[in-house]
């Protein structure tokens, strides 16, 4: 029966070019690199190497039988390593991408999560509602909400979420609230955009349903959309994430609850699967018992997969 440790010999023979490198980078005498080539031919029945005093050639089966072992050495070094991962406490930086409106409220909350369970751990939160090349910002995670683009990323979905409408108390005091969709016509409607006029699509009893709204603020960030619907501004469509705390505390209450907008992906990218650090996977981890714990406790919904 074969040796695999004649095999890891035979491998940095060939990687090092000769049998003097690969003594010094395996850090054993050249005699005994010699004497394990020679009883791996011995067991195999053939010669893998040509050996001269100026050169040393792999003979066609040695190139064949390096291409497969090689490739098999590297499969069970990549399981070594994966199981010191597992070990091993998750530790270093983290660097995380997400948008702006987003980091504030279900985001934060999870890396204060993150950071209780793991005291080797570091958080670096950068929030931009650009989307950002991860590979070129040295990111190593990012959320990414609605469709996502064609990319090279590997995704993961951690839910669904949508839209819910919400107004403050003094506002619905002051204006009333709508009875359906049409209603919202003759409200102001806080605007997440850049114009005070917007057409909202909505989805209730009667499936969906497409409202021409318009009021006298927008914006292009969520965090001063909701702040002004607290402020009394009028009725605004707030991600649930966003609006569940000022819900729970009466700051806003919700407005046509039979109605949101049609459900879109939570996502969170990365680079590559290939290797998927054990600092990321816990993160992962994490925001996904996280959001989970947001949707029980909650009746905006998230719905998760």
């Amino acid at each position: 029966m074969f040796d695999l440790n004649d095999i890891v010999v035979f491998a940095r023979v060939v990687e090092a070019g000769s049998f003097t490198a690969a003594a010094r980078l395996l850090a054993i005498p050249k005699t005994t690199v010699s004497r394990r080539i020679a009883m791996l031919e011995r067991e195999m029945g053939v010669r893998l190497l040509q050996r001269t005093t100026r050169c040393l050639k792999l003979t066609d089966a040695g190139r064949l039988y390096y291409e497969e072992s090689s490739q098999a050495l590297r499969t069970l070094e990549q399981a070594n390593l994966r199981l010191a991962e597992t070990r091993a406490e998750p530790a270093g930086t983290i660097r995380i991408s997400a948008p702006v409106g987003f980091g504030g409220h279900f985001l934060a909350a999870a890396i204060f999560d993150f950071l209780a369970t793991y005291p080797k751990a570091k958080v670096e939160l950068r929030l931009t509602d650009d989307r950002l090349n991860l590979i070129e910002n040295g990111i190593d995670l990012a959320f990414r909400t609605g469709i996502l683009e064609d990319s090279t990323l590997i995704a993961r979905k951690l839910g669904s979420t949508y839209r819910a409408l919400c107004a403050s108390p003094d506002y619905l005091a002051r204006c009333g609230a709508p009875d359906q969709p049409a209603d919202l016509v003759r409200h102001d409607c806080v605007i997440a955009g850049q114009s005070t006029q917007a057409q909202w699509l909505l989805e209730g009893p009667h499936g969906q349903e497409t409202v021409a709204v318009s009021g006298r603020f927008a914006a292009n960030e969520m965090q001063a959309v909701m702040a002004a619907a607290i402020a009394g501004h009028g009725i605004a469509q707030l991600p649930h994430v966003h609006a569940e705390t000022c819900i729970k505390d009466g700051r806003l209450r919700r407005v046509l609850p039979d109605y949101t907008t049609p459900a879109g992906g939570l996502h969170v990218v990365y680079p590559s699967s290939q290797h998927l650090s054990p600092l990321v996977k816990a993160f992962i981890q994490v925001a996904a018992e996280r959001l989970n714990a947001v949707n029980e406790s909650s009746d905006l919904a998230v719905v998760l997969r």
